[in-house]
């Protein structure tokens, strides 16, 4: 049996359901253009240069960047971003109680490309499911409606 989540902790899980959704949709986005990058300088042999003497963004031969490297900038976005990305899905996966394998399952979301979004629209409607039904079985926060008009104006 799934446990579920402990009521002092009810409130909060609008605001994590909130940082999830926003990571995972700038983690995700990051992630394609990591995928372009690797695309770029692997295959093509090319790498993006951003404010050199070839103009402000110029595509130059891989190992010849003399200004700031984009392709190396986005590298390292991406990586803070993930672990923004995994303090989110932390977050939200101990509020909910879920099994450490749904944990996992949601940590590929920033690894594996589209699968954050994916995954976003699940847990949301998941999540969002979840209080609307303690919402209306009048068990949720306390305010009434507060939590579903929260969840709702997330949504928004």
């Amino acid at each position: 049996m799934p446990l579920e989540p402990k009521p002092a902790d009810i409130p909060k899980i609008s605001g994590a359901l909130r940082l999830y959704r926003v990571s995972s949709i700038i983690t995700g986005v990051f992630l394609l253009l990591l995928c372009v990058e690797v695309f770029l300088k692997f295959v093509l042999q090319l790498e993006l240069e951003v404010n050199g003497p070839n103009g402000f963004l110029a595509l130059v031969d891989r190992g010849t960047v003399t200004a700031f490297n984009l392709s190396t900038g986005i590298l390292i976005v991406h990586g803070w971003l993930y672990v923004l990305y995994l303090f989110s899905d932390f977050q939200l996966w101990s509020l909910m109680r879920w099994s450490f394998p749904r944990f996992l399952l949601i940590a590929l979301g920033g690894i594996i490309p589209t699968l954050s979004f994916f995954l976003e629209v699940r847990v949301d409607r998941e999540v969002t499911a979840f209080l609307a039904s303690r919402e209306a079985a009048g068990t949720g926060t306390g305010t009434g409606t507060g939590a579903a008009a929260a969840t709702e104006q997330a949504r928004s």
